[in-house]
């Protein structure tokens, strides 16, 4: 079974992370939610959310996709967060796929990674994405990264992973499921 990581921290965005968690467990995947701190976490608009474990239980874990939900000031403190940083180069030392929606890319910047990349995120924040090449598309592949505009893509962004992850077919039964357009 394909192992999935979702790192979280306060201020994520709510929408965009149980729409990731949701469909990739529709799909049969093995999502771990892991909190950055121990204990609930409080959402960018005050959801509170009890992860499966802590981040350190889990390093040394291997994973098919890490996924990095937006929202601030959720970004932000996945940004300063050495541990967060470190498994992503892991993950893509490895190709192994990498997904960020809304304002995540950041996190990826700061991790080293988009440097010639082709990556979307939440309109505003393009200006901090220089090193890469910029679209407006609600879902970018490039290679094992995968981004995504904002709350509004989440649900298409996460079919994107169960596509990636276990074929198109899959990635349609859930979809149909959901009753999502694509």
């Amino acid at each position: 079974m394909k192992k999935i990581l979702v790192p979280l921290a306060d201020g994520f965005e709510e929408i965009e992370t149980m729409a990731i968690i949701d469909v990739l467990r529709r799909a049969g995947l093995e999502v771990t939610v892991a909190g950055v701190k121990a204990g609930e976490l409080v959402g960018s608009h005050r959801i509170r959310v009890v992860p499966d474990t802590v981040l350190e239980k889990v390093m040394s874990e291997e994973f098919d996709l890490v996924v990095l939900p937006g929202g601030q000031p959720g970004v932000d403190n996945l940004r300063k967060d050495a541990r967060v940083l470190d498994i992503l180069k892991k993950m893509d030392e490895k190709k192994k796929m990498i997904g960020a929606i809304c304002a995540a890319p950041l996190v990826l910047r700061d991790a080293g990674l988009i440097e010639g990349r082709t990556l979307t995120s939440y309109p505003g924040i393009e200006s901090e994405l220089k090193n890469a090449c910029y679209l407006e598309t609600r879902v970018v592949v490039d290679g094992n990264l995968i981004t995504s505009r904002g709350p509004g893509s989440a649900i298409e962004f996460s079919l994107k992973l169960v596509e990636m992850l276990l074929g198109r077919e899959k990635a349609g039964e859930i979809s149909k499921a959901l009753l999502a357009v694509t």
